[in-house]
Formats: structure tokens, C-alpha cells, sequence
């Protein structure tokens, strides 16, 4: 309530510069107008009409009724016990500014969080789709194609990304939690986007490399180069293919390609600073919220060097949508000296109804990871099954339940994750505008 009541309090504040709040260029919006929306577009034909502020947020709050247990053999790796009850709510703060004609700025905050209790920035960029400033009939020709976003932004790798749960903000999510090795960084760097009017798309994108960049040179060896580490930039780049071919039929095929070769600490497969939403499952009895804040997920730890590419598949025909996902991962730790490898496949089939609002929804999910850890003697692979029912009461309010299934195999029996499971049901409602 603290956290509701200081952003309507801004919101307030911002009341004069906010008069037309919802007439952003180029937005996603926060609620359900920006399901299955991925990159922003550039048919937009809304007017500028002076700088502008709009102030918006997520809020999800879940109820959990997990259970979960393995083959412990030590007090080391027994399970910390569990109950029925609420989980801590999660809350995001949007900024959006719309500067100039063409020209946005998007700031965003975590106000509260599993992993981190405190406030703390998750990224901020400008996002630039005329350049107007520069007087050039041949730029602006130019720009009705292009996008351009610089600053500390959410890398575009994969899609994803555009439907996990960050935070408080689960609006976009069909189910509870994320993919099982969740891809999510926000490093500095910019991304040029290509946007065809036929469907085709392209995106080039160049970063730090880091979430947490420094100037501080390294004095750690990198035990393959066998010379000190350094911070590299990450290149990536995605191409695809989005196209509405007729009243009831939408497809959409991407693939992306993410590289880093030296990096001080990498976090493509651990970036999220909120944690994930199911709480303290397979954890150990000393677990805290902040240390094991990624509870049901897989970081296959390639924090010095990674390579990875992701193809997905998005299908829409009238309420029936699949979202599919193959993923092939390479990268090593500092200390290594042979790149190891992780694969993820998933598979979402949602069925959106009535026709004319599509505000309920049922849905399956499949997801399954096959990974080799450092820490483990064999590969290990753990495969989750999920179910959901929603109801999106209005755009900006929404709830699901989710029944939940997961398995974790190979596992070295001193892991407390040795012949692991968990199972139950999760319910989440969630607020985004």
C-alpha cells in the first residue's frame, strides 16, 4: 500500500504534464493492449503534441501452494519446509517521457523485489524513431524504417523476453514464472532496428557486456587465454519475420544470435535483479530471500564467455496462439578452459476467448533444460509442465492460477536438487498501466 500510494502521489504531482499521458509514440504499453506485441512498430500515427510524462506500474501479488522433496542424504541438503500462504508482493515504477516528435524516454525502477528487498534502477534509454533535429529530407526518409535505442536497456535477445514476468510486472506472462533458464539483462550499449514493410525485421545490437559495468582493471587470469580478463563488447542481432496474412491469421518466426568473448561477470542467463515467483522451493533450511532469490530456475553460470542463439515461432490463429522456443548455448566461467553447452526447449499453446475481447484464457506450457553445470559430474535436465487459467477483468487487472510441475534428473547425489521435485498450485493478480 506504501508503494500505491507513492506512485499515485507522483502521479499527482505529474498531473499537469500528463494531461494526454496515453498518447505515447512508439509504446508498449503496460496492460493487455501490448499482448503479444513484441518490438515496438513503426506504423504510428500519433500526433506530438509537446513534452509529455507518463507515470505507470506493475504490481503482482501471488499466493502459493507448493510442495517439493528429493532424496536427501545429509542435513546439508534437506529441504526447507514449506506452506500455504502469500508471497512477498512484487512492485515496478514506469517513467515514460515523450521528449521530442519522435523521441522517448523510459526509466524503470523496482520498488520492491525478491532479490532485492530496496529500491533499485533496472535501465533507463531513449528510444529515437525520427530525427527531425537534423533538418535532412534524406534522414527522415530514412527513419520511417529505423529505430534507434541507446542507454542501459533490456538486451534484445530472443522474444522471450517480451512475455516473462519482471517484478511486479507478470501482465504480459500467461503463466506464473519465467522459462527455466531465464535469458534477461540489461546492459549499456544501443540497438538499430530495421523494419520492412512487408514483415521482415532485422536488429543489430552492440552492449558492455556486463550488468554492472566498472573502470577498475581486472587482475584475474583467464585460465584459457591464459592472459588477464578483460571486458569485451557483447554483439547480437536478431532477424525474423512478422506478418498479419489475413483477418485471423498472424505468424511470426525470429532468430537471434547473442556473443560475448570475455566479460567480468556476464549475467545473459542471470540478470534479473527481482527473483523468481516461486519461493523457496528446492532451497535449502538456511535459504534467505535475497541469497536464493531464483528458486525453480537454471543458470548454466557462462559468466566469462557465451554464445547462444534462440529461434521462436509465434503463430496466432483467431484465440489459438503456440509461442515456441529452441535455444543453443555455449560459455564457460573464468576458471574454465572448455566451453560447456545448455539447450532449452518450450512450447506455450494458448486459447484466448471470447472472440471479441479475448479476456479469458486457458494454456499449457512445456519447458525442458539439458545442461552441463561445472559443478556437476554429468549433464543434468529439468523439464517443467504447466497449466493456466486467467481472466483479464479489465486491460490494466488481471488473474491467473497455475498448476505447476517440475522435475530435476542427473543430479549428483550430494546436490539437494538429487531426484528433486515440485508440484502445486500458484495464484497471482497483477495490476499494469
Amino acid at each position: 500500500m506504501k508503494f500505491l500510494a507513492l506512485v499515485l502521489l507522483i502521479a499527482v504531482s505529474f498531473g499537469i504534464l500528463s494531461a494526454q499521458e496515453t498518447q505515447m509514440q512508439y509504446f508498449r504499453y503496460n496492460d493487455q493492449r501490448s499482448l503479444n506485441i513484441f518490438e515496438t512498430i513503426k506504423d504510428d500515427n500519433t500526433q506530438f503534441n509537446g513534452l509529455h510524462v507518463k507515470i505507470g506500474g506493475g504490481f503482482t501479488q501471488d499466493f502459493q501452494a507448493l510442495k517439493d522433496q528429493n532424496k536427501s542424504s545429509s542435513d546439508a541438503t534437506k529441504l526447507m519446509p514449506l506452506t500455504d500462504g502469500f508471497n512477498l508482493a512484487m512492485a515496478n515504477l514506469n517513467i515514460d517521457v515523450q521528449l521530442s516528435d519522435g523521441i522517448r524516454l523510459n526509466v524503470t525502477s523496482y520498488l520492491s523485489s525478491k532479490h532485492h528487498n530496496e529500491s533499485w534502477v533496472k535501465a533507463g534509454y531513449i528510444q529515437i524513431d525520427k530525427m527531425l533535429f537534423f533538418n535532412s529530407e534524406f534522414i527522415n526518409k530514412l527513419m520511417e524504417n529505423l529505430t534507434v535505442k541507446v542507454g542501459d536497456l533490456e538486451v534484445n535477445y530472443g522474444d522471450q523476453h517480451f512475455r516473462r514476468t519482471d517484478g511486479g510486472n507478470s501482465i504480459m506472462n500467461p503463466f506464473v514464472e519465467n522459462y527455466i533458464m531465464d535469458e534477461f539483462a540489461t546492459e549499456i550499449g544501443g540497438e538499430i532496428y530495421y523494419h520492412s514493410n512487408f514483415g521482415l525485421l532485422g536488429m543489430v545490437g552492440v552492449t558492455d557486456g556486463a550488468l554492472n559495468p566498472s573502470v577498475i582493471k581486472s587482475s584475474v587470469t583467464d585460465s584459457s587465454t591464459k592472459e588477464l580478463n578483460f571486458q569485451a563488447p557483447a554483439i547480437y542481432a536478431k532477424i525474423g519475420y512478422d506478418k498479419v496474412l489475413s483477418h485471423d491469421l498472424r505468424v511470426r518466426l525470429t532468430g537471434s544470435y547473442y556473443g560475448c568473448k570475455s566479460a567480468l561477470s556476464n549475467t545473459l542467463f542471470g540478470g534479473d535483479r527481482t527473483g523468481s515467483h516461486y519461493f523457496f522451493v528446492m532451497e535449502p533450511t538456511t535459504a534467505t530471500s535475497t541469497a536464493n532469490a531464483f528458486s525453480g530456475r537454471l543458470n548454466p553460470g557462462f559468466r566469462e564467455e557465451v554464445s547462444t542463439i534462440m529461434i521462436n515461432p509465434f503463430i496466432k490463429w483467431m484465440g489459438l496462439e503456440f509461442f515456441g522456443t529452441y535455444e543453443m548455448a555455449s560459455g564457460r566461467n573464468v576458471n574454465e578452459t572448455v566451453m560447456r553447452k545448455a539447450t532449452q526447449m518450450a512450447g506455450d499453446l494458448i486459447y484466448r476467448f471470447p472472440a471479441e475481447s479475448e479476456n479469458f484464457w486457458v494454456g499449457a506450457r512445456y519447458n525442458t533444460v539439458t545442461a552441463t553445470l561445472q559443478t556437476n559430474s554429468k549433464d543434468v535436465t529439468v523439464t517443467r509442465v504447466a497449466a493456466s487459467v486467467g481472466w483479464f477483468i479489465t486491460k490494466n487487472l488481471m488473474a491467473k492460477l497455475e498448476y505447476v510441475n517440475q522435475v530435476y534428473k542427473d543430479y549428483d547425489p550430494t546436490n539437494i536438487l538429487a531426484d528433486g521435485k515440485f508440484n502445486g498450485l500458484m495464484l497471482s493478480a497483477a495490476v499494469g498501466f
